[in-house]
This record gives C-alpha cells, structure tokens and sequence, in this order.
C-alpha cells in the first residue's frame, strides 16, 4: 500500500465512479435500518426494561437475533467512517481534513450532551444519568483521526491492526487499580460510570478500540483507488478471511473475547453462546464476527449500480440527519403508544428516561412494554415515515454546497 503523501489529497488521486462511493453508502444505509430496529426494541420491548436479550437466562432465539444483528452497526459505522475521511480527502490538504475532524468531532460531542440527551429523556433535567454513547465515540475518535492521518499509510495501517488483535490483552487491567484516575481507564478501555462535577456518566462505548476500526477504514480507503475487478477480490478475499478467523478463534475459546462460550441447554442456545460476543469494548472476536461479513457485502453491493432514490443509499448518504430524527421519532411514537395504553396516566411517567436507558423504574408500570412482534412493526413505520425526510435532506446535500452541511 503506498505511503500517504500530500498528493494522497488531491482530486486526482482518486477515480470517482458512482457505484463506487453508492456501494459504501449502501453499506451504511443498510446498518442504519437495522440500528433503528435495536432502537425500537430499547424503547417499546417489554424484556428490554428489564433484561439484556442477550442473557442466555432470559432471552428467546428471536429476541437473541433481534439483538445481534444490530452488532454489525457500530463496527461497519466506524469503518465506514474511516473510509469516508479517505474519500473526504479528494482536493483538500492534510491540514484542511485535520480541521474538520476535530471541528465536526468537537460538534458530534456538544450534540451528544444537548440534542441526544433530550432523545433519550424527553427532559431537559440533569438528575439522570448522562449517556455517552454514539456520538460521543464518534467524536472523540474523529478528534484522534485529526491526528492519526499525518501518519503514512502503512504504520497507521500496522498501528490500527495491532490495537485490533491484541487489545484483550487489556482486560484484565480494572479501572479501580487506578484510584482517582479510574475515570481515563473507564473512558480508554473499561465501560462503566463516572462521576462529573456530581453529575453520573455511563460510559459504553470507550476509545479503544474503536479508533482502531476508524483507522483501519481510513486505511482500507486506498482499495477504491484499485480497479474494480481488484478492489472486489480484496473485499471477499479479506472479508472471508476475518470470517474464518473469527470462526476458528472463538472456536479455540482462549483468546479473542472475555466471555468464552460455553455448552447450554439445547444446540440452539449453545449457537447462541458462540456468538454471544462482546461488544462493551469490542472484542476481537466481536470485530472479526461484524467487520467480516460485511466486507462481503461491500463487495457485492460495489457490483451493483444504486439509484438515488434507493432507500440504502438515501439513507446511507444522510447519516447524521437520520441518526437524530430516528431516535425523536421513535421516542415519540413511544409516547403516542403508552397514551394510548395508560391514557393519561402515561404523562407521569413517559417524560422520563425508560427503564432500558439507565431511567427509574419505580417510575413506569410493572407491565410496561410491548411485545416483539410491536417492535418489529414500530421499526417498520419508522423507517417508512423517515424515508421522505431523508430523501428530501439528501437530494438537498447533492445540489447544494453549504458548508455547514457538511457537518450534519
């Protein structure tokens, strides 16, 4: 892979045939649909106010897929991230993609603790936890990333691959053994809850290793200056090698994720059990099961000419936009639904961050929630209803050049 250079920014470093930048936007529209479905499930499931649908104690094999097909998001977003700083780079300077990593990481983070709060609580009061969660990792990273892409290629490429492989090495270390500097372990590697100034702060999605996924697409983006037979190749070549390897490494159970699998009750639980894979940090095993099989696809859809009006690519191309709508959307039809179940009694409670998002529980109806097949209508209305918005706000970014819209 060829060092990075000042000429690794330039317009013609780079072919631009559609499909190819379609075929990542309908990567990340695909993942965009199915994240609202485990956003649905947080808000209306009745199990989700309770328990985690990936306890083997508890769980349903539906509920069970329901939960880990969502596991792909967070690894395909962060690499698709990458890639799209790679892309972002066509005719500008390694100074001007720097500034707007760390400008547009800074807003991801102010929007986090604002406009995302007020999704998740429907209050504006700060007596509830803080969640820190997609945003705010996709900030912090994107102010590393204003770095990171300084470096050549190639060491970055080696850096990245290397957190990757070897970060459970890591999990042993607990975020105690630091005393009052536990908080940069909880925020580094250990997920957990924070104090600041009072305030409490939960932790989920920590730096590493996520910066390593984000770079490592960054890195990736040199395939799509490759033909398409090659960078194709690559893709399936690559993608069925993180497959197999995730296949014979969680196999081994010895390295790889923190929680091995183990025999359960049936076959089925015990399938369950192999890929019940960690995602708080992500695990080896974890980014291997997601980042591969999704290679795979990027290969197949690079094979495939999208139409704009595509509800993948339209999706895919407004990320920002659909990932704050959605979750209002879904957070309203929340409401509507415990209206019309509780009558107004639901106004004494829906104003209150639910049980499944760190809210009081004493608060809600023991009954609350609602079955999976609910769920799975609820995600279905919603990626209908925003389908619309979603296709006006991208056919607006395509004919206008605003800077600010950049940034959303």
């Amino acid at each position: 892979m060829p060092s990075l250079t000042k000429d690794s920014f330039t317009k013609d470093s780079l072919t631009k045939p559609a499909s190819r930048l379609s075929s990542i936007d309908a990567l990340r529209g695909a993942v965009m649909i199915i994240m609202c479905l485990d956003h649905v499930r947080d808000f209306f499931h009745v199990g989700a106010m309770s328990f985690s649908p990936t306890d083997l104690a508890q769980t349903t094999p539906v509920l069970f897929f329901t939960r880990w097909i969502t596991h792909f998001c967070l690894p395909v977003f962060m690499f698709a991230a990458g890639m799209g700083v790679f892309l972002f780079g066509r005719g500008h300077t390694r100074g001007q993609v720097s500034r707007f990593l760390w400008t547009r990481g800074l807003w991801f983070i102010v929007l986090e603790l604002t406009v995302m709060q007020l999704a998740y609580n429907f209050s504006f009061t700060l007596r509830f936890l803080i969640l820190l969660l997609i945003l705010w990792i996709f900030g912090i990273c994107m102010i590393a990333m204003a770095a990171l892409i300084h470096l050549p290629v190639r060491l970055l490429a080696v850096l990245s691959v290397a957190v990757i492989l070897l970060h459970n090495c890591l999990d042993g270390i607990r975020a105690t053994q630091f005393g009052s500097a536990a908080w940069a372990w909880n925020l580094l590697h250990q997920p957990g809850v924070i104090s600041v100034a009072g305030k409490l702060v939960l932790v989920t999605y920590t730096f590493v290793p996520w910066i390593a996924v984000m770079a490592a697409g960054f890195c990736f983006g040199r395939v799509f200056q490759l033909e398409p037979v090659v960078r194709r190749r690559i893709m399936l070549r690559l993608g069925s090698a993180l497959t197999i390897t995730f296949i014979a490494l969680r196999t081994l159970n010895h390295y790889g994720d923190p929680a091995p699998w183990a025999h359960q009750k049936s076959g089925v639980f015990t399938v369950l059990s192999f890929l019940n894979c960690t995602k708080y940090p992500g695990s080896l095993d974890f980014l291997l099961m997601t980042l591969g099989p999704a290679l795979l696809v990027l290969a197949y859809f690079d094979q495939r000419t999208f139409k704009p009006a595509n509800p993948l690519v339209v999706f895919g191309r407004v990320p920002m936009f659909y990932f704050i709508l959605h979750f209002y959307l879904i957070h309203i039809l929340a409401v509507l639904a415990a209206w019309l179940r509780y009558g107004n009694a639901a106004f004494t409670f829906v104003f209150n961050p639910l049980p499944s998002m760190g809210g009081p529980t004493k608060l809600f109806p023991a009954d609350f929630g609602y079955s999976l097949w609910v769920v799975y209508g609820v995600w279905l209305l919603t990626v209908i209803l925003l389908y619309p918005l979603c296709r006006w706000f991208a056919n607006v970014k395509a004919t206008r050049r605003d800077w600010w819209l950049s940034y959303l």
